[in-house]
């Protein structure tokens, strides 16, 4: 499976949401503090394995019979192009009637296909529980908050603790647990 590099999602929290938490009035440390809402972002999404904000992918995967590949992102809110690509090194577009399309609860998408001569699918999509940061549930953005004061304040040191447990309890709620 190999998810492409699209344009960076917006973040759900903002940086002087984090500087009011930690009651910082410069702007010396902005860029740190950018970078760790990106981490504890991109954390909370491998927590929860859901994407926060809406955000393009295109991603590779086998290309299988029914039930099919799981995409990577979720919720999935819309599939806009499925190619196959064949081993020789061509693709091409599949036609609506060429692959199926589910979904699972959660929002997980499935794509097959009955091409026996495609050895992998290219998946153009849209994934994410929220159209903007807006309207990420506020514990996922508190949870975000919190991690990122965290490694805010142990950046120096050695943390022996881990991040604050409150952290995973904001976020047990959302996580979506596969089985089997």
């Amino acid at each position: 499976m190999l998810v492409e590099p699209v344009p960076a999602a917006p973040e759900p929290v903002s940086v002087g949401e984090l500087k009011a938490y930690l009651r910082l009035e410069t702007s010396d440390e902005d860029a740190l503090l950018a970078g760790l809402l990106r981490s504890a972002r991109a954390l909370c999404e491998a927590f929860t394995r859901t994407w926060l904000v809406s955000r393009g992918a295109v991603e590779t995967v086998a290309a299988l019979p029914l039930p099919g590949a799981r995409l990577a992102g979720a919720p999935v809110a819309a599939v806009s192009v499925v190619e196959a690509l064949y081993a020789d090194g061509t693709s091409a577009v599949l036609t609506a009637d060429r692959y199926t399309l589910s979904f699972d609860a959660d929002g997980v998408g499935l794509v097959a296909t009955a091409e026996r001569q495609a050895t992998r699918l290219r998946v153009t999509y849209t994934a994410g529980l929220a159209a903007d940061w807006n309207g990420v549930a506020e514990p996922l953005r508190q949870g975000i908050v919190r991690l990122a004061a965290h490694l805010f304040a142990n950046r120096d040191a050695a943390d022996e603790a881990g991040p604050p447990a409150v952290v995973a309890a904001l976020w047990r709620p959302f996580r979506r647990i596969r089985l089997g």
